[in-house]
């Protein structure tokens, strides 16, 4: 039968595949449209599968909105190259709208999900593996959803590989965003230090406190003023007894530097919170809440929320590639081996 370029077109637009790919599989098939299709799915699983143990550690953060609803979806191609093409970028805003939509719970649930032409999300990842000729794989994502008094702050920064959702209760979207902005820059890891366990806190003091002494060493070397070596990290160490102590230990210095009893109280919160400040180092890494706010930092995040009578309820962010392993590759290897046929 003869092959024709209406053919051709009409299997391509079914198939996403290249046109050579669909003129052999038609040949492969004597024309019927049906079978051509289900050839090319099991060679583009074919190549998935030769691919599947390849990195992907690049690719693009999607975020889609509809109504009080919010899925974010990292997915991943083998170079940033792949990641700015235009049907890698299509791909991740569809798959963010169809999760946003299904709601899934889980990856598996996720990449079961079928679309308006019957076909699964894991189907269609293996289908733009073969089409696109690198390993493209769905990472993770999540669905965020709010009330009605509260705003979402959806923020996706630096060519789209970090994203943040935020949501905030008595707050505009403008502040929303602002604080998504902030997350996105400085990295927290929980809302506040509540949110962090008392053995991470630990372990993090006493590597802070390493730090600071090897640093000290060499500044004694270079004749510099030593940094201070704080006792505690967090606020969750700052109990009463700690407080009442540091409190107790200010008005003794007062008393000895001859200050008048009656201005105690007008000298000691600014000394208190001075106190706090320097130890909750901890908390200031990696707690939104009492990191300095980007957008003003003579003030926390907490502060500032706190002036504007806004809360916020949740957080999440993603960025491109975090937490995987990249390959070093020797790029010169790398030719010799092509011109070896290897």
């Amino acid at each position: 039968m003869a092959i024709t370029a209406q053919m051709v077109k009409e299997l391509r637009e079914k198939t996403g595949a290249g046109m050579m790919d669909c003129k052999k599989a038609l040949t492969e098939t004597n024309g019927d449209i049906e079978k051509a299709v289900a050839l090319l799915r099991e060679k583009g699983m074919e190549k998935a599968a030769k691919k599947a143990d390849r990195i992907a550690a690049e690719g693009l953060i999607g975020i889609y909105h509809t109504g009080n609803t919010v899925a974010m979806v990292e997915v991943n191609s083998e170079t940033d190259f792949v990641a700015k093409n235009e049907q890698f970028i299509d791909l991740v805003n569809a798959t963010a709208k169809l999760i946003a939509e299904k709601k899934p719970a889980t990856n598996e649930e996720a990449l079961a999900i079928t679309n308006e032409n019957g076909e699964t999300l894991e189907d269609t990842f293996m289908k733009a593996t073969s089409v696109i000729g690198e390993k493209i794989a769905f990472r993770r994502f999540v669905v965020v959803e709010k009330a009605d008094n509260e705003v979402f702050g959806a923020y996706v920064h630096a060519g789209s590989r970090i994203g943040v959702v935020t949501v905030v209760e008595n707050g505009d979207e403008k502040l929303a965003k602002d604080v998504s902005m902030h997350i996105a820059a400085m990295k927290p890891q929980v809302l506040s230090y509540k949110d962090l366990d008392p053995k991470f806190i630990e372990d993090e003091v006493v590597a802070l406190k390493a730090r600071i002494e090897v640093e000290n060493e060499d500044r004694k070397r270079t004749g510099k003023q030593a940094l201070r070596v704080p006792a505690y990290g967090s606020e969750l160490q700052l109990t009463d007894e700690v407080m009442a102590e540091a409190k107790a230990k200010l008005e003794a210095e007062l008393k000895e530097q001859g200050k008048p009893e009656k201005i105690w109280d007008k000298i000691i919160p600014g000394q208190l919170d001075r106190f706090v400040r320097d130890n909750t180092e901890i908390d200031q890494m990696y707690t939104l809440l009492a990191q300095s706010y980007v957008l003003d930092d003579s003030k926390t995040v907490g502060k500032f929320l706190e002036t504007a009578g806004a809360t916020v309820r949740t957080f999440t962010r993603f960025e491109v590639g975090e937490g995987i392993e990249k390959r070093e590759d020797n790029f010169a290897e790398e030719v010799m081996n092509q011109v070896r046929g290897n």
